[in-house]
């Protein structure tokens, strides 16, 4: 007597299914899509329609106050996703003890602290694309005249930003805790990053100091990219210290409960 055969489905990585699960988590977040996605973009096209914002500024080597705001745009959508939207989500679990829970289970806990840091920074990634896109359509600026230098320093401001959140994550004992400590480094890193003013514009002793830190470094990486011109390895090498700082910082002092 012969039985017939049995098939079996494969089951998914434990990954894969974290990562699917909290992709349509995030996308039952309209606040958190808008802040990431459209707000920057948004702010980049009411700057556009001033209509001096568009004109060529000897000041500026020629180019226009929105040629400068697009790197500064692509910049806080980064500045939203690792300060905003991911540090209130990962101490929220914490605080719930999901993460405690996930302990006993073949699901890892730190599949889903990965799966947080793929999916935010795919999102910061998306809305850099979105914003460089609209700025050349909508308003003509140029594409980044060094692409592989441009695309090297927005990875490198996506990866410090993450493990700033991170960082903010292992600090905060709890989800309140982490949305007033993000919106504090919020507010610094937007200055640094120059959505106030450009950081092209500052005085030389301001650039200076604005240079030191992650999002100052990273605006004027990206400008020298966006101009044509190889990012500098000062400001990359900023970015690098500062990624591997706050990472260390992370990894040692988070609490999965």
């Amino acid at each position: 007597m012969t039985t017939a055969p049995t098939t079996t489905r494969a089951r998914p990585a434990p990954f894969a299914a974290v990562l699917r699960t909290e992709t349509r988590l995030f996308l039952r977040e309209p606040g958190s899509l808008f802040w990431i996605l459209v707000f920057p973009a948004a702010l980049m096209t009411i700057l556009g329609l001033i209509p001096s914002f568009r004109e060529p500024d000897d000041a500026l080597g020629g180019r226009s106050v929105i040629d400068l705001y697009v790197p500064v745009a692509v910049l806080l959508a980064m500045i939203m996703t690792g300060l905003q939207a991911m540090p209130p989500v990962l101490t929220g679990y914490r605080e719930r003890g999901i993460l405690r829970r996930m302990s006993a289970t073949p699901v890892r806990p730190s599949a889903l602290l990965t799966a947080q840091i793929v999916l935010h920074g795919a999102a910061s990634l998306g809305s850099s694309v979105l914003v460089i896109t609209v700025g050349r359509v909508a308003f003509g600026v140029p594409l980044p005249g060094q692409a592989a230098g441009y695309l090297l320093a927005l990875l490198l401001a996506v990866a410090c930003v993450l493990a700033l959140g991170a960082s903010i994550c292992a600090l905060s004992r709890t989800s309140k805790v982490a949305t007033a400590v993000g919106s504090v480094a919020y507010l610094l890193m937007m200055f640094t990053a120059g959505v106030w003013v450009p950081v092209q514009t500052m005085p030389d002793l301001l650039r200076t100091i604005v240079g030191f830190t992650p999002f100052g470094a990273a605006a004027q990486a990206l400008d020298q990219a966006a101009s044509g011109s190889w990012p500098g390895f000062a400001h990359l090498g900023v970015m690098l210290v500062w990624t591997a700082a706050l990472g260390t910082v992370s990894t040692r002092l988070f609490r999965w409960e």
